[in-house]
């Protein structure tokens, strides 16, 4: 299945969007609210200011803590004046006859007609929100007297809030263009980290659901995932196991299906072909042992030649009612087929090299042409019977050029076997009956090497019983023996050829 979106790159979606929506809704806020905030927070300073000067002066020891008083003031942004009863200044942040003073009486006497928003109002003073015409500047200003009948204004600005929010913002989008690249980097990186591993069991799951058992999963790690790959090498041993167990019990109830309406028709063929094949041999053993009886030669090369006779004949029966009984018991279905996962490489080079004697004696060339390795499901030695018949068929049959030729082909989930052989082609009305026990396309030929027509029954019986294909080609220059398995999905692949 073909990824459409990364999981890499849907976190670092998600962690910029994140970042993006949070730095807006700062962003927002910031411009909103922190111009009431603002206020709020002057309105306390201011209150707490009255309250300060109010001790103070209570306590008759304003001369001796106006530096201090003074000091909090500037601290705050507040513009301080305090007179007494006579129009004395008694402590003041700015020099009599300023704005600040001319205000403060404007607002005792009632004539202040600046406009304005009351914020808190007492019998002891006022505070309210006042903007002033001549700088087009907005205040905070409070006004009233103490216990001791002395008067007061306080004032403090509030167009820094603007600017403050201003720069705020700016330094805020600065910061958040920054945090946005930056974090979108670290993200992407983290975010490999965790995801390659994840693409690892990806690619592990791929391989399991095509059969391919190979694979392990091998980042390791001691967390959710590491746990995870774990358990995907433990299924993928157990899945192995469990598919071998189940191809086998799949063959074993496909067998029994068939072999009650197979078994009579079998026992009656049986028992046709042998005393038919037997006929030949056993009148050439009751002729020979006459007329060794009967002394028909007393010349000893001849008693030799009929002896030689008489064992040719018997070990031609022996093979085939070995042959025979092999027969048998695959189509009767008594002889068990346990899959399991091999290597059809090395089995067809082994065939190979046991057969070197004959190849030598037949004076032929045999070239295998494969894959490194090729894993498939069957059962090992049946599927070596299979070969083993197939090669010494063509090296029997070998003519011309005298080459063989042995493929092992890789066609997505089936692996196909071909062994090629130069020579005559086998004649079209004959290709059917190939496949039929005791058939014999040459007999001339196939009693010279002592062939019985079993061998090609065997591999048919084989191959049913693996539930496979199998047949022949013929070509111009020759004749081409094939079967197919299930794929075990190999790995390595790379050609190599072997001459014998």
């Amino acid at each position: 299945m073909k990824m459409k979106v990364s999981l890499r790159r849907q976190m670092t979606v998600v962690f910029i969007g994140l970042l993006v929506f949070i730095l807006g809704a700062v962003f927002v806020v910031n411009t909103g609210f922190l111009a009431q905030y603002y206020v709020s927070h002057k309105v306390q300073d201011l209150l707490d200011a009255y309250a300060s000067v109010g001790t103070v002066l209570e306590q008759g020891s304003l001369s001796e803590q106006s530096s201090e008083i003074l000091y909090e003031a500037e601290k705050a942004n507040i513009d301080l004046a305090i007179v007494n009863s006579n129009a004395e200044t008694l402590l003041s942040t700015a020099k009599d006859g300023s704005q600040l003073f001319i205000q403060l009486f404007m607002n005792l006497y009632g004539r202040n007609e600046t406009p304005s928003t009351i914020l808190e109002q007492t019998d002891d003073y006022i505070l309210c929100r006042a903007a002033n015409p001549d700088n087009n500047m907005e205040y905070l200003e409070m006004w009233g007297e103490f216990s001791d009948g002395s008067f007061f204004m306080m004032r403090s600005p509030l167009e820094s809030i603007r600017e403050s929010a201003a720069l705020a913002n700016q330094f805020l989008i600065y910061l958040g263009l920054t945090g946005i690249i930056l974090g979108g980097i670290l993200v992407w990186l983290f975010a490999r980290r965790i995801t390659r591993p994840i693409m690892e069991l990806a690619k592990l799951s791929e391989k399991m659901a095509n059969l391919d058992f190979d694979e392990k999963y091998t980042s390791g790690g001691s967390n959710e995932i590491g746990i995870l790959g774990e358990n995907f090498n433990k299924m993928s041993r157990q899945l192995e196991q469990t598919i071998s167990e189940l191809k086998t019990a799949n063959n074993q109830l496909q067998q029994d299906i068939e072999q009650k309406e197979k078994i009579e028709n079998m026992r009656n063929e049986f028992l046709g072909n042998v005393s038919h094949e037997l006929k030949t041999p056993l009148a050439l053993i009751q002729g020979y042992a006459e007329g060794l009886k009967e002394g028909v030669n007393d010349d000893p090369e001849s008693r030799e030649f009929y002896c030689d006779v008489i064992m040719d004949e018997a070990g031609k029966m022996n093979r085939m009612v070995k042959n025979l009984l092999t027969l048998n018991q695959l189509e009767f279905g008594s002889d068990e087929v346990e899959f399991e996962r091999f290597d059809v490489i090395g089995l067809v080079k082994g065939v190979i090299s046991s057969c070197e004697i004959l190849i030598q004696q037949a004076e032929a060339t045999v070239s295998f042409i494969g894959d490194e390795t090729v894993y498939v499901w069957a059962d090992e030695f049946k599927t070596e019977q299979v070969v083993r018949n197939y090669l010494t068929n063509a090296i029997h049959h070998v003519e011309n050029e005298r080459r063989i030729e042995v493929r092992v082909i890789r066609q997505e989930d089936k692996v196909r076997v071909t062994v090629f052989n130069s020579g005559k082609p086998i004649p079209e009305e004959d290709v059917p009956k190939l496949w039929d026990k005791f058939y014999k396309v040459d007999k001339a030929h196939t009693r010279e090497y002592g062939g019985n027509g079993i061998g090609l029954s065997i591999v048919k019986a084989i191959m049913e019983s693996f539930h496979q294909k199998y047949g022949v080609n013929n070509f111009d220059n020759g004749v081409e023996f094939w079967f197919e398995l299930d794929a075990g999905n190999s790995r390595k692949k790379e050609e190599s050829t072997l001459t014998q």
